[in-house]
């Protein structure tokens, strides 16, 4: 259905495909263009690494250079970059989804709800029949690209490990992946491995100047979103920045919270967005006390992701102790809160809740 939305796409951003450049993850990038003008391209490539941090760009930046490359070989020595320029015409085909050298499987909708499924069925894998079919008439290179490729389900991991046991010449399988471990293990034996890392906060800074036109908070979101520009992204559209730095100013009255600053974050609960408020708030709470664990057991709090924020951790986790107390809060504080809201009880009520089990938490610290 034209209407349904893509399961590869972070709101708010420009879709993987049209993001031009890709921030941060030279080390992949030049690991595959060794390999290539080395004439050892292997047919299957797992691209892994955390959600949101390129795997999908990289993806549709390696299909955009190996459809525009010249199967018998370059005449000025292999290539130093994946750019191809937006001119074109494979970009501009790839752009508009007419690319007959390129098959994207991903989650596709439900014939009866048109809404997005929860996982790659066999029927998506099984289109690779008639796209082989189809275009082994015209030669050349076709590159599929399964995105996620740990989103299939079981039949369709065993068709497209048939696939990779026996590839068509010229193809070549790009398989994004979050969590590598949940694939067969006969599919990534077949694979070779391009790993991305998490953003520092320079290219994060860079990459949401691409994604949104601003680099505003690229050393906090950095380290709110573990490096994740779609997390940082998602961050950024909840007001995430300022949310944080609330809670932390609250951490810093505890074990005495100031009543009026707690109320008016649990009455900011209230309304048409309620339910992704509570739910960014649980997160940032679980984020700042996996933060307060890690500032008592290694003596050092990590960046600052709001103004003041080292002073506060270093304060309320001093030893290995209170890092305890707090691993403790941060495996079980959030999971209690969601169960409960689950059940239905007013996000507001929860959260005040949260934060009396930490003012008690930071008594115990404390003692």
């Amino acid at each position: 259905m034209a209407d349904t939305p893509e399961p590869d796409r972070v709101e708010g951003a420009p879709h993987p495909r049209d993001t031009p450049r890709l921030f941060g993850q030279n080390a992949a990038e030049d690991s595959f263009l060794r390999a290539f003008g080395g004439g050892r391209l292997h047919h299957g490539w797992l691209i892994t690494g955390p959600r949101g941090v390129g795997k999908a760009t990289l993806a549709w930046r390696i299909a955009r250079f190996l459809l525009t490359q010249d199967p018998g070989g370059g005449l000025f020595g292999p290539p130093e970059t994946l750019d191809v320029s937006s001119d074109h015409p494979v970009a501009h085909r790839i752009q508009a989804g007419a690319e007959p050298g390129l098959l994207v499987i991903r989650r596709g909708a439900d014939d009866k709800t048109g809404k997005l499924r929860s996982q790659i069925t066999v029927d998506e894998v099984r289109k690779l029949r008639d796209f082989f079919g189809l275009s082994s008439a015209e030669g050349g290179r076709r590159v599929v690209l399964v995105d996620a490729a740990d989103e299939m389900n079981a039949n369709a991991a065993n068709a497209l490990l048939k696939l990779l046991e026996e590839p068509p010449a010229g193809a070549s399988l790009l398989l994004v992946a979050h969590q590598p471990s949940r694939l067969l293990p006969t599919i990534r034996s077949r694979c070779r491995e391009l790993r991305l890392a998490p953003l520092g906060p320079e290219d994060m800074g860079r990459a949401l100047g691409q994604a949104l036109g601003h680099d505003e908070g690229g050393a906090e979101l950095a380290e709110l979103s573990g490096g994740s520009v779609g997390e940082a992204i998602r961050l950024l559209a909840g007001g995430g920045l300022a949310l944080y730095a609330d809670i932390v100013a609250l951490l810093a009255e505890i074990p005495r919270l100031s009543r009026p600053e707690l109320l008016k974050l649990c009455n900011s609960m209230i309304g048409k967005d309620s339910e992704l408020r509570f739910d960014l708030t649980v997160r940032l709470v679980d984020l700042a006390l996996a933060r307060l664990a890690r500032t008592g057991a290694t003596g050092t709090p990590p960046a600052e992701a709001t103004p003041g924020e080292a002073r506060v951790l270093t304060r309320l986790a001093p030893d290995a102790r209170a890092a305890r107390i707090w691993a403790e809060q941060a495996s079980d504080l959030g999971a209690r809160a969601r169960g409960a809201r689950a059940v239905n009880l007013d996000p507001g009520a929860l959260v005040l809740d949260m934060f009396l089990r930490l003012e008690s938490a930071a008594r115990m610290a404390a003692g």
